[in-house]
């Protein structure tokens, strides 16, 4: 099975609901982290964020999407597996446009797994955001760790 860590518009309800269904099936893990990253309706400059409008450089994001699996996984020895989906497109504010899941054998590995996984996506992955305003004009943010 080929793994994608792009999807084309918000993640879905029906998206989220496949990876619980597979995750479901792990024998091997005690504990899940979920993480969802939502586009807030900030207010910058006195206006308000209607959309994020994503674009990635789809190999690259493969690549760093591998070695964060790697250093995760090694980091965290008790962890059994981490999925990765990171929207494209346009995702309106409420949506959800960023999908970690960590599996591992214990709550706390799976917890530090995750919230160690979404810092370095925050950080290495090759995705641009543009800020669309009320008023269709754009801006474009700057990923910040933390």
């Amino acid at each position: 099975m080929k793994t994608t860590y792009l999807t084309a518009g918000p993640i879905t309800q029906k998206m989220i609901g496949i990876f619980l269904d597979k995750i479901g099936s792990r024998t091997d893990a005690g504990g899940h982290s979920l993480f969802l990253g939502q586009v807030r309706a900030d207010r910058i400059d006195g206006k308000c964020v209607v959309a994020i409008e994503y674009s990635a450089y789809e190999e690259m994001v493969k690549k760093e999407a591998e070695k964060i699996k790697d250093h995760i996984l090694s980091e965290f020895p008790d962890a059994k597996s981490i999925d990765i989906v990171h929207s494209t497109g346009i995702v309106r504010s409420g949506e959800i446009s960023l999908l970690v899941i960590v599996s591992a054998g214990h709550r706390r590995q799976a917890i530090d797994a995750c919230s160690k996984a979404v810092e370095l996506i925050k950080e290495k992955f090759p995705v641009w955001k543009k800020e669309i305003f009320e008023d269709n004009s754009y801006g474009w943010k700057e990923n910040i760790p933390g």
